[in-house]
């Protein structure tokens, strides 16, 4: 098993890093992940994509579950995790955070949102499934909670959804086309937190791998992947980057 000082020498000797980034980095701002026991996909049963867009009650019970905020995805605060990557930023080394989280916690770090490439959508805000016109959800809630009639698009009257990548959505190909633009060109692709169990996007730390990348997986737990990578630590992701980084 790798140390803490083998992950910093690897982090202190690459000049172009991808951070990619799974639920294990938020879990410690009290976001929960969506597999493990007690995660949110075993409380709030997922609503599957073709239900939300044939079913005007799933639609309903979905909005009401992003107003409610139960699934606790969105108001929570950095931790030392996200500290770390924005202090790779400010030093010139970060290329980009890719995550599959839908958090906003990255930005809220302060990376600018050129840096942060979205794999699985934001529950930060809304968008129109016809034309992807933007919209606010807190902008949203009080015509919902008069008459619990789901948003129609203010543009073109299409169906308006949390933007978020449910199951059975098809992820965007743009954010997919750029993670993997950016992976192919790092010297170093660094995991934190992601189980790297969900596909497409587990492949892009294999294909940083195999174009040359040196290959680091810090997560609490052990990955299918870490027979492919030069570190692997199994230690908490804020506490283990506030050491080596802050």
């Amino acid at each position: 098993m790798s140390t803490r000082h083998d992950l910093a020498r690897l982090i202190a000797a690459a000049q172009r890093i991808v951070v990619f980034s799974g639920a294990g980095l938020s879990t410690e701002s009290g976001i929960p992940d969506f597999r493990s026991p007690g995660g949110v996909w075993s409380q709030i049963k997922p609503i599957p994509f073709q239900d939300f867009i044939a079913n005007p009650e799933q639609r309903r019970e979905s909005w009401r579950r992003a107003f409610s905020g139960r699934a606790g995805w969105v108001g929570r605060a950095p931790n030392d995790g996200h500290r770390a990557v924005k202090g790779l930023w400010d030093q010139g080394k970060l290329v980009c955070a890719i995550t599959q989280n839908v958090d906003n916690l990255h930005q809220a770090s302060g990376l600018p949102d050129e840096a942060v490439v979205e794999l699985h959508g934001n529950a930060g805000y809304a968008t129109c499934l016809s034309c992807g016109c933007y919209h606010d959800i807190e902008a949203l809630r009080a015509d919902f909670e008069a008459t619990e009639t789901p948003p129609a698009c203010r543009d073109c009257g299409g169906v308006v959804k949390v933007a978020t990548i449910s199951f059975g959505q098809s992820m965007p190909i743009a954010p997919l086309r750029r993670a993997e633009a950016a992976v192919r060109d790092c010297d170093l692709c660094l995991v934190l937190g992601s189980s790297l169990v969900v596909f497409p996007a587990a492949t892009l730390p294999l294909l940083a791998k195999s174009h040359g990348a040196r290959l680091a997986i810090l997560n609490r737990e052990p990955t299918d992947l870490d027979g492919e990578a030069d570190v692997v630590l199994n230690d908490e992701i804020g506490p283990c980057l506030r050491e080596i980084l802050l």
